[in-house]
């Protein structure tokens, strides 16, 4: 395990970078102004899996919400593949976020093609890339049942099959295993891997879980309370192939222990206990 810079990515692997990002939101009552995100500097090298950890209220989904083209900084740059990202999803994007945005009146089948039929995506390749969506996620015998029908990591499959068919280049997930049981959390994460290594997409993840970023991510970038900056980026060092086996590890202890050091301090501030003992 290593502390790695967000300066160290090789302009050639550049994927997605932000200089200076930052937010800041006008209350709608009183027209006072708070500072959520930044400045944020950092890059995201071509078909990485970068996780972000962070207390809570830290602006970890500001920070997605900006990449996706969701929400504008309002200071600094964001840019995806050299391209300025500023008030739409880039071409290329993907999000998954933690609710469950299946649509109850479809099919899985149809929930996985809601996307391509909005783009006006012809029904050949509507079906050929669905096909492959449903055998990649494992939902093959799934394809005409209905969300009602499925248990909650199904259905979590079935929003990231509706995003894996459209092909982004970048992946950003919002907490997408947060609703699930921590069993059910790491055979997801396999799962996440598995797809990760198939699709060769960046990952970007946002999430609680110190362990959850420990075994899926290449780095893991530290936030600080509000207004959320990045702290420290830690580079695990793991293979590629790695599974849930990792947590066996002593490493990953030592991964984790150290993303608590940092975040400690920073999840007490939010709480407003630094007086406490």
């Amino acid at each position: 395990m290593t502390n790695a810079s967000h300066n160290d990515v090789h302009k050639d692997d550049l994927h997605v970078s932000l200089r200076g990002a930052t937010k800041v939101f006008r209350r709608a009552d009183d027209g006072s102004e708070v500072h959520a995100l930044g400045p944020v500097d950092l890059d995201l090298k071509r078909g990485e899996f970068f996780a972000v950890v962070g207390p809570s209220g830290c602006g970890k989904s500001t920070l997605l919400e900006v990449l996706a083209g969701l929400s504008t900084v309002t200071a600094g740059t964001v840019t995806f593949e050299g391209k300025p990202i500023s008030g739409e999803v880039p071409d290329g994007v993907g999000v998954v976020f933690q609710e469950d945005a299946c649509f109850p009146w479809m099919t899985v089948a149809d929930n996985i093609a809601f996307g391509l039929r909005q783009a006006g995506a012809a029904e050949g390749e509507i079906r050929a890339r669905v096909e492959g969506a449903l055998a990649l996620m494992g939902l093959n015998a799934f394809a005409a049942s209905y969300p009602a029908q499925l248990s909650g990591g199904m259905r979590q499959r079935v929003c990231i099959a509706r995003t894996l068919v459209l092909q982004p280049r970048l992946i950003l997930l919002d907490e997408p295993f947060g609703a699930l049981d921590q069993q059910t959390r790491l055979l997801m994460g396999e799962e996440l891997l598995r797809l990760w290594r198939e699709t060769g997409a960046t990952i970007f993840l946002i999430t609680h879980a110190l362990d959850e970023a420990a075994m899926l991510a290449d780095r893991i970038g530290v936030m600080s309370a509000r207004p959320g900056r990045l702290l420290e980026i830690v580079e695990t060092g793991w293979p590629e192939t790695r599974d849930s086996t990792i947590v066996e590890k002593p490493e990953f202890g030592h991964v984790t222990a150290r993303l608590w050091q940092w975040l400690r301090a920073e999840s007490m501030k939010s709480v407003g206990r630094m007086d406490r003992p």
